[in-house]
């Protein structure tokens, strides 16, 4: 499927997914992902710096989620499809250079694996908070609020 613009801004603008794979044994493996960005129209991709459980997981079974998601005010996208793992192809230099013009400095050698994911399928991720009405702009308000408490109880501990 072809991303939308929005599904592009928001996976640029946040840079962290959660990847869930299927585990040997058939149970859900969820794993954040901070170099998660879009390769082209139709894929997204992360790189593999020390996920040996994802790749062995992506390894028996292609299938994976990626979710990613705005925390401020609560809206993303869950991207289902199959993934491709990359370690020393062209696909893999194409995978390195994304991440460099996207700002990444992370050592070539730290990155064992390019994962590629064929999206097939999107759906909007929204909190239930706009079912009641509440605007985006209050849904940000009440995050922020809440992290200004985070940091604000955080330096009182520490002082």
């Amino acid at each position: 499927m072809r991303l939308t613009d929005d599904m592009k801004r928001v996976v640029l603008e946040q840079r962290l997914g959660f990847a869930a794979t299927v585990g040997a044994d058939g149970t859900p493996n969820l794993s954040p992902k901070g170099t998660t960005t879009v390769f082209d129209d139709e894929h997204l991709m992360f790189a593999d710096i020390h996920s040996p459980g994802t790749v062995e997981n992506l390894k028996r079974n292609p299938a994976i989620e990626l979710n990613v998601v705005d925390p401020i005010v609560r809206k993303g996208y869950r991207f289902k499809g199959r993934a491709t793992l990359h370690s020393s192809d062209d696909m893999y230099e194409r995978g390195l250079q994304v991440l460099a013009e996207r700002g990444s400095s992370i050592p070539r050698e730290r990155i064992r694996t390019i994962v590629i994911v064929a999206v097939d399928r999107a759906a909007p991720v929204l909190s239930p908070a706009y079912d009641a009405g509440v605007s985006e702009a209050e849904v940000a308000a009440t995050w922020e609020r809440h992290a200004e408490a985070l940091r604000h109880s955080r330096r009182g501990e520490a002082g």
